[in-house]
């Protein structure tokens, strides 16, 4: 309780520096009273839209980093463990260049988020026809190859249309396949809303059940959990919410992998206390990330998906020194 309860003040001091801090300082209290036109303008349209994509993000990535965890048993599983992020990547590079053939171009939400959420989607449904077999329950290392398999798979495919494309296009896949929180107001995120909310209630219902999934199937078996329904759930809610998502941000990886492990040692395993605390943290987390990348070298922009790798990268390597030494998870 303790632990959740600070990351929910560290995500209000990281909101209210984000909407604050940027190449240029606003006064806060004068944008949101009227007194300065200039600074309303920037928090209406420039700092609010992104700060909230942050919190929707950093939070569904979090969430959804912990399910997988969970379902998978496996402490390196993240959001993008199943293929989703390159699915979501092959999308959107072939809505870059083949958007206006496709009849994608006067897509009221934009032809780039929908194909990224429709090769998420594709991703998803791939690895479970793989994993699909009849039994009790899904074989979850056949749902961690098939995703590998995917990933490289749809990864080669992102390569070939990067190959073929103009100039112009190559840049435009740069730019979204490092991730950005960079919308232009708040409507961008409509359809994103419904699907994270929806699929974080499922999780939030299953809790209990993925606790006792966490320590094995025959242990969930024996207690009565109707394992196969709960892993259909689980992995279908959260590959649900990190489409959604990725569908507009973009790739950003290692959120779903840092912070489920830092809020972990922080309060247990008690997926009950550690889903809602890592949804504060990981919305405070990427509110942060992106403030480093619109402040660090101001007034040029990092891509928010470089500074969560390079927070990351480093986090990787100490988890996996911590296995090599037996240590648990």
């Amino acid at each position: 309780m303790i632990a959740t309860l600070l990351a929910a003040g560290a995500l209000a001091v990281t909101l209210t520096a984000g909407v604050s801090l940027g190449s240029s300082r606003i006064d806060l209290w004068a944008a949101l009273v009227g007194e300065d036109e200039t600074a309303r303008q920037i928090l209406v349209h420039a700092r609010l839209p992104r700060v909230a994509l942050a919190v929707l993000t950093g939070g569904a990535l979090s969430l959804a980093g912990v399910t997988f965890q969970a379902l998978l048993r496996n402490p390196l599983a993240t959001p993008y463990t199943l293929g989703i992020s390159s699915g979501a990547s092959f999308g959107a590079v072939l809505a870059i260049v083949g958007g206006q053939a496709l009849g994608l171009a006067a897509m009221p939400t934009g032809s780039v988020p929908l194909m990224a959420f429709v090769g998420a989607g594709a991703a998803v449904g791939i690895s479970y026809l793989i994993a699909r077999r009849r039994g009790p329950s899904l074989p979850t290392s056949t749902l961690l190859l098939g995703g590998v398999c995917i990933a490289f798979f749809f990864g080669a495919m992102t390569l070939f249309v990067h190959y073929i494309a103009d100039l112009g296009q190559s840049y435009l896949m740069m730019r979204w396949l490092m991730g950005s929180l960079d919308v232009g107001d708040l409507g961008a995120m409509a359809p994103v809303v419904p699907m994270v909310v929806g699929g974080t209630a499922i999780l939030f219902a299953i809790a209990r059940h993925l606790n006792l999934l966490a320590g094995g199937e025959a242990v969930a078996l024996s207690r009565g959990v109707d394992v196969r329904r709960i892993q259909q759930l689980a992995y279908f809610a959260a590959s649900l919410i990190t489409a959604a998502v990725v569908g507009v941000a973009g790739p950003i990886g290692f959120v779903g992998l840092v912070v489920p492990h830092t809020v972990r040692l922080l309060v247990g395993p008690d997926h009950r206390v550690l889903m809602p605390t890592a949804i504060l943290a990981g919305a405070a987390f990427l509110v942060l990330c992106d403030l480093a990348g619109r402040t660090l070298i101001a007034p040029t922009e990092i891509p928010v998906g470089v500074i969560t790798a390079m927070t990351g990268g480093p986090f990787l390597v100490w988890l996996l020194r911590r296995h090599t030494r037996g240590e648990s998870w």
